[in-house]
């Protein structure tokens, strides 16, 4: 029987590129789970890599068919968007292991519908100030910077990763990587991952 691994950190943590290591290095062993968004895609993002990008028509029709295993709403500047995991082959647990990036809200959606038992939290801990300075750094190289959108989502994360939330959807069995240095960060996941899929 297959688990679930999922990277759970704030904006700009390093989980995006802790995921793409494990993934390469894991291969194989380690599928990847690709969630799903209806918000516009960023510079330099790849369709298919981090998240597929789909309409509101689109969601709404793998909704209507049972497809959606667990869905967010967030209320952007720019509007509503949505993301949201589909039971679309990328998770078979009666066949191999998966890992996907997520949040406690997606963790804690996707423990009803799959099972908590199958699912392994792995929080990717970074300073605040490392991810703020990190998550303006981004915000930079795109065409039309929204800054007002990296402060958003910075103070949501506040609420979101706040102990007693974690607590409450992710239960106290926790595994946590430490990305205060990326090299260190993949030492400790690789030694973990080395154990658990033997």
């Amino acid at each position: 029987m297959g688990k679930l691994y999922m990277l759970l950190g704030k904006s700009a943590s390093g989980k995006d590129s802790i995921a793409k290591e494990l993934l390469k290095k894991y291969a194989g062993r380690l599928s990847p789970v690709i969630p799903y968004t209806t918000r516009p895609i960023r510079i330099g993002e790849k369709p298919g890599v981090a998240y597929r990008f789909v309409s509101e028509d689109k969601m709404a029709e793998l909704e209507a068919a049972g497809k959606v295993l667990e869905r967010r709403d967030y209320v952007t500047i720019h509007g509503p968007w949505s993301y949201f995991t589909a039971d679309d082959g990328q998770i078979d647990l009666a066949r191999r292991d998966s890992l996907m990036v997520g949040t406690p809200e997606a963790f804690a959606g996707l423990s009803k519908t799959l099972g908590r038992e199958n699912l392994v939290p792995i929080l990717v801990a970074l300073d605040d100030e490392e991810r703020l300075m990190r998550a303006i750094w981004r915000e930079k190289k795109q065409v039309k910077p929204n800054y007002a959108e990296v402060c958003r989502r910075y103070l949501a994360d506040e609420k979101d990763f706040a102990p007693e939330v974690l607590e409450a959807k992710l239960g106290d069995d926790v595994v946590t990587f430490y990305n205060w240095d990326f090299d260190a960060c993949m030492e400790q996941a690789t030694a973990y991952f080395d154990n658990v899929l033997g």
